[in-house]
This record gives C-alpha cells, structure tokens and sequence, in this order.
C-alpha cells in the first residue's frame, strides 16, 4: 500500500515540477533541481516509513571534492545517498535514463553524466567528462564500483572507473557501506518494505602520490573498507 502511495505522489511531484524544470532548462538555472530532488526523495523516505542511521559522517569535509564508493544492494541505493551525501554530487548513470522526458533534460541540466556501459570507448568518455567536472566545477561523484546491484546481497568485485576517476581528477576516495535496502526492495522488486537502513561514511582514502600502476592497491583498500561495514 505505501508504495502505491508513493508513486501516486511522486507522479503528482512530477506533474507540478514540470513547469520548473522546463523553466530551469530554458534558462540554464540548475541551482533549483538538487535541493528539489533531494526534498523528493526524502519525502519518499518519510512516506515509506524508512528509518536511516548514518554515521561517520564527520570523516567527509563538506567543502572539499570525493569519489564516494559504495555497495549496491538496491534501486533505494542512490537515492538515499544523494539525499544525504551534503556535498555538490553528482552521478554517472546509464544512457538510458537520460531518455525519460523531462526527467532526462534534468538530469543533463545538473551535469549528471550518462555512459553507454555497452562498450569501454563509452566509459572512458563519462570518465574524462566527470573529471573536467571535478575540476573545474569542484563537485563530487557518487560511483557504485561493482558497477550494477547485488543478486545476493554480497559484495562484488569491483570495477576500474571510478578509480580512474578518483586518480585523474586527483579526489580522495570515500568508501561507503549501506545495508538494508536489499531486504527492502531487491533486484527486480517492484515494491518497498517498511524498515531499518544503515549507511556508513569510513575515513578518506587518499589519493595522492598514487598512479595507474598502484590502482590495484587501491581497489583492494577501498573494497576491504567497504566489506567491514558490511561485516558489522
């Protein structure tokens, strides 16, 4: 029932945002849409009665640029996190959700970036854009390494991109662990459950002094830090 609820109302948000987000897009006024989302989702928090414990935090300087690197467990995932991370994030996501009306010219107005993950010419284009992004207009990214959700809710092994982008852009690397939204809403659910969700933000990763030739160190640092909030 609660989902049927949220989707109503998030299909009545949609409809009332549709004027503003036209009005962003013709302007080129961005500022508006992340405070918007991140009010969307945390609605549909309250809503779905989610009750989030977070911690760790006060490892994140709010002022500077990351790569955070989390598990992913379910569609609930990024949400939450771009709710709670206080940073300027933004996202890689595939191409194809760049083509929902609307929603799609959004997301491409706040320099959300889309990849083709169908080919590694396509990563590498998403990559090189984040990190000008990075650079030049200080935000940082929200990565989910394993590149796609967990079937069991383990921990996969991860992939190279967000790495890359961590040692191009020259951006420490904030590992993140969350557990719950698994049994909340798995792969191929449709539907929410009412419960508990811990995100766990551990101490930076430095990326400084590292190079291609170290990358495998380093994704063998970020994932044991990940696993060890999962093994909590």
């Amino acid at each position: 029932m609660r989902t049927v609820v949220l989707f109503i109302v998030y299909v009545l948000i949609a409809i009332l945002l549709i004027p503003v987000i036209i009005f962003c897009f013709l302007v080129r006024w961005p500022q508006p849409l992340i405070p918007l989302g991140k009010g969307t989702v945390r609605l549909g928090q309250w809503i779905m009665g989610m009750r989030l414990e977070v911690s760790g935090l006060e490892n994140v300087d709010k002022k500077a640029s990351y790569v955070f690197m989390c598990n992913h467990l379910s569609a609930l995932d990024g949400p939450l996190l771009f709710m709670i991370i206080p940073q300027p994030i933004r996202v890689i996501l595939k191409k194809e959700s760049f083509r929902i009306p609307i929603i799609g010219q959004a997301m491409r107005l706040v320099s959300f970036v889309p990849v083709d993950r169908k080919g590694l010419k396509g990563g590498k284009k998403s990559i090189d854009q984040a990190t000008r992004l990075i650079k030049e207009k200080g935000y940082s990214f929200l990565i989910f390494p394993e590149g796609t959700r967990s079937r069991d809710g383990k921990l996969q092994l991860f992939k190279r991109g967000g790495f890359f982008l961590a040692l191009n852009g020259q951006v420490p690397v904030v590992p993140v662990s969350i557990q719950g939204t698994f049994e909340l809403m798995p792969k191929a659910s449709f539907f929410i459950k009412k419960g508990r969700v811990k995100i766990n933000f551990h101490p930076v990763v430095p990326v400084q002094g590292l190079n291609h030739d170290t990358l495998p160190q380093l994704m063998d640092k970020v994932r044991g830090a990940v696993q060890s909030g999962l093994d909590e």
